[in-house]
């Protein structure tokens, strides 16, 4: 829709107590799997299957802002789900996150 934004419905995933900083943390919104990850207290929320071949992200490894895949090592940034090192060419859909008191809430994929 044009000259207009689309407001999507956000859902509890966990609670802040379930990832630490630096953690990683895979939920499921709408049948969708996702990566939450805690950067110094920001969490961010990316797609769980890495754009080069499906590898679960959540079991990569956290270091700053940048996840690595744990299969052939493609490396993005959690903020914008840009890709800073291939084998991947495909950024990351992200999406949109919410603290309510503990609540982690994210808004749910089209």
């Amino acid at each position: 829709m044009r000259g207009g934004s689309r407001v999507g419905t956000f859902v509890r995933v966990a609670e802040l107590n379930e990832i630490a900083p630096g953690e990683l943390l895979r939920v499921e919104v709408a049948g969708r799997l996702l990566c939450l990850a805690n950067v110094e207290g920001t969490i961010y929320a990316v797609d769980d299957d890495c754009t080069h071949i499906s590898g679960p992200l959540d079991q990569g490894e956290l270091d700053g802002c940048v996840l690595t895949c744990p299969i052939h090592l493609a490396r993005f940034d959690v903020r914008n789900g840009k890709v800073l090192r291939g084998p991947a060419r495909d950024d990351l859909p992200t999406y949109a996150v919410r603290i309510e008191g503990d609540a982690i809430l994210v808004e749910t994929p089209e």
